[in-house]
């Protein structure tokens, strides 16, 4: 069992920049693949960046590429999204999520076990 609590959303302007935090209950974090989502109003939640159980791999949609990153701290039990230059569309509820130990990084909702609880992030314009 993994609980995940998000954190670290706010309202921004545009162009500017956040730190999204995600902490991890359990000693075995650092077994899971672990994921950010994004749920826009009316619209279904999507895949936005993933990282490896070991941290070495990372992958991201095309939509956040060059400005969003993924990280984690295994030994803080943590996953990071590090968001710059963000745009309106960048408006969602994000979510952390964790996939089953040792598997591969999933771009789908199903491929994931655990879900933190959800950090809104607002962007104006």
């Amino acid at each position: 069992q993994v609980q995940l609590v998000d954190s670290g959303g706010g309202l921004v302007q545009a162009g500017d920049s956040l730190r999204l935090s995600c902490a991890a209950s359990g000693r075995t974090f650092s077994r899971y693949p672990m994921a950010w989502f994004r749920q826009a109003p009316g619209k279904e939640r999507e895949f936005v960046a993933g990282i490896s159980w070991s941290g070495g791999k990372t992958y991201y949609a095309d939509s956040v590429k060059g400005r969003l990153t993924i990280s984690r701290d295994n030994a803080k039990n943590t996953v990071y999204l590090q968001m710059n230059s963000l745009k309106p569309e960048d408006t969602a509820v994000y979510y952390c999520a964790a996939q089953t130990p040792y598997t591969s990084i999933a771009t789908m909702t199903s491929g994931y076990v655990y879900w933190g609880q959800g950090t809104q992030v607002t962007v104006s314009s």
